[in-house]
C-alpha cells in the first residue's frame, strides 16, 4: 500500500509544539493510523494516563478528527476531561449521542461515530430542520464524523433514552466491507464524471489511498478503493440517502465520490482544501491548518492526477 504518509515518525511531526511535560493539558487531533499506543509514546505517556484522561479504555479505537486531551505527565488528572469520549470508539461504550461540549453555539457539537442530524437535534431538543440551518445544511445533507455542529437556541440537553430512540437502527452497522477485487481508474473516473467530481481528482485520491485495492482496510477501520471511515460510511448510507452496497467495490468509489462532492461543494471547488480535508478533515484543516502529513498527502495526490 502506497502510504507511507502515515508511518508513525511523519505523524509525530504534526504533534502539537507544547512540550509533554506542561502543566495543563493540550488537545491532539487524532489522524488515520494512529492509536492509544502511539500517541502515548509520541508524549511521553503511558495508555492508561492518556486513556484515563480522556474517558476511554485503554482498549479504545480511535476515529481520525478525534480531538484528544494530551495530560501531562504528573500530577492528577483535571476532572471531566473527556473530550475524545464522544468521538472514539470503546468496546465497553454503549452511548447513543453524548455531547462533545456544553452544547451551546460557543462550544458547539462534534459529530462522531452513528450521529445522525435527527439524533442530534432530539438530544438538545431542537428540531433537524433548525439544526440544519443553524449550520448552514439542508437534512439531507452527508454529515461527517469530526464536524463541530452549532447547536441553535441553546438547546437543553433531552434525557439519553429520548436520544436513544431517536437513533437509526443502523446505527451499529460496521460500514463497508473489504472485496477482494481492484478497480479500474477509469471506472473510478466514470463514477466521479457522472456525480459532476473531477474524474482525475477521484482517480489520484483512489491510487493514493489503496491503489485501487477494494480489499485494503486501514488501521483505524477505513475499508475499500476510497478508505471510507465506519462513520463516513453510515453518514453516507443514512444522512446521504444513497444506497450503498457494503461489499460493492463500485459503492466504495461512489461513497467517496460523494465525500469529495460535499467537500467541493463546502470549499468552494478548491481543490487544494478538499484533497487536504479528505485526509484531515475539513474542520480540522480550517481549525488548525495543514499538518506536515497532510501537506505530503497532497503533493503525493496532486502529483498522481497529473498522471490521469
Amino acid at each position: 500500500m502506497r502510504l507511507p504518509i502515515r508511518l508513525l515518525p511523519l505523524l509525530a511531526a504534526a504533534v502539537l509544539a507544547l512540550p509533554a511535560a506542561a502543566s495543563a493539558a493540550v488537545t491532539h487531533a487524532v489522524r488515520r493510523g494512529e492509536t492509544l499506543t502511539s500517541i502515548a509514546a509520541t508524549d511521553g505517556l503511558s495508555v492508561a494516563r492518556l486513556a484515563a484522561a480522556n474517558g476511554l479504555s485503554t482498549e479504545s479505537e480511535l476515529v481520525a478528527g478525534t480531538q484528544l486531551v494530551i495530560p501531562p505527565q504528573g500530577g492528577p488528572l483535571a476532572p471531566g476531561s473527556t473530550v475524545a469520549s464522544a468521538t472514539a470508539s470503546s468496546p465497553a461504550s454503549s452511548e447513543t449521542v453524548a455531547p462533545a461540549a456544553d452544547g451551546s453555539s460557543s462550544g458547539g457539537y462534534v459529530v462522531r461515530l452513528g450521529d445522525t442530524l435527527s439524533a442530534i437535534a432530539v438530544h438538545f431538543g431542537t428540531s433537524t430542520q433548525a439544526l440544519a440551518a443553524a449550520n448552514g445544511m439542508s437534512v439531507n445533507d452527508l454529515l461527517l464524523a469530526g464536524r463541530t455542529l452549532t447547536i441553535p437556541g441553546g438547546g437543553v440537553q433531552a434525557t439519553a433514552s429520548t436520544a436513544e430512540a431517536a437513533a437509526s437502527p443502523q446505527d451499529s452497522a460496521s460500514g463497508a466491507e473489504p472485496v477482494d477485487q481492484f478497480v479500474a481508474p477509469a471506472e473510478v473516473g466514470a463514477i466521479a464524471e457522472a456525480d459532476g467530481v473531477p474524474g482525475a481528482l477521484a482517480e489520484a485520491i483512489a491510487d493514493q489511498e489503496s491503489g485501487f485495492n477494494d480489499d485494503e482496510v486501514s488501521a483505524t477501520g477505513a475499508t475499500g478503493v476510497m478508505q471510507l471511515e465506519p462513520a463516513t460510511w453510515n453518514d453516507l448510507t443514512r444522512v446521504d440517502g444513497l444506497e450503498l452496497s457494503p461489499d460493492s467495490a463500485l459503492d466504495n468509489v461512489r461513497g467517496g465520490v460523494a465525500v469529495l462532492r460535499s467537500l467541493l461543494l463546502d470549499t468552494g471547488d478548491d481543490q487544494d482544501e478538499t484533497i487536504a480535508a479528505y485526509f484531515q478533515g475539513l474542520e480540522s484543516v480550517r481549525r488548525q491548518g495543514i499538518f506536515p502529513a497532510t501537506r505530503r498527502y497532497l503533493r503525493d495526490v496532486l502529483a498522481l492526477e497529473s498522471r490521469f
